[in-house]
């Protein structure tokens, strides 16, 4: 089955900080503090592992706000959103851009748009390195006092957000693949002052690049 439960969170970015090494645990978190309505929200971005030989890539990149669709548009606060196109909701896999692949591309997406996306997605390939080059790519954007958009599940209890990354294409036999689910990615959209957003993404190495409709690794 997918994540129990799948939104976003806008608010406004009041302060972030790394995990130190002795509270990590087995991940390394890049944690947000953001404010909205109901409270301060913690935001923990995974940006690599600590006991596993499982690494994480990551890719910056900059989007129209029409390019993240509804959401772009929402007030502070929390929102589940539906797992399909067009609500606004991420699928590295699938989302027009986000994929970079032309194949992705819906018919309906202008040709500018199509156009703008490929170049961007052309120049963002996956990087991948240590934890505190992770650090280094994402921290950048997160200004104090910017409307961030995060997308993930929300905790169970408390204010916060975490499986912040790619949810899906885990393997079989691995603690995630039951999570596994299209439609229901993680990230990070900080809008900029010109109106676009600074967006950051991060998965795991061991995460298949081609899914089925569950969610679940392909080979191609």
């Amino acid at each position: 089955m997918p994540l129990d439960d799948y939104g976003v969170l806008s608010g406004t970015l009041q302060h972030h900080f790394r995990d130190q090494p002795d509270t990590q645990g087995r991940w390394f978190h890049i944690n947000l503090e953001v404010d909205t309505p109901a409270g301060r929200y913690r935001c923990a971005v995974d940006v690599d592992s600590k006991q596993s030989t499982t690494g994480v890539q990551w890719k910056t990149l900059t989007m129209e706000a029409a390019a993240l669709g509804p959401v772009a548009g929402l007030g502070p606060g929390y929102q589940d959103l539906v797992r399909r196109a067009g609500t606004g909701a991420l699928d590295y896999l699938r989302h027009p851009a986000l994929a970079g692949r032309t194949g992705c591309l819906a018919r309906a997406v202008p040709e500018r748009l199509r156009e703008a996306v490929e170049r961007v997605n052309a120049s963002r390939p996956w990087a991948s390195g240590s934890n505190l080059d992770a650090a280094e790519a994402f921290e950048p954007i997160l200004v104090p006092g910017r409307t961030v958009l995060v997308f993930g599940e929300p905790f169970s209890q408390g204010l916060g957000m975490h499986n912040i990354h790619q949810n899906q294409g885990d393997p079989y036999g691995s603690s995630w693949w039951s999570e596994n689910g299209i439609w229901q990615d993680g990230g990070t959209a900080v809008r900029r002052d010109d109106g676009q957003f600074d967006v950051f993404l991060s998965k795991f190495s061991t995460q298949a690049e081609h899914t089925d409709e569950q969610g679940h690794p392909i080979s191609t």
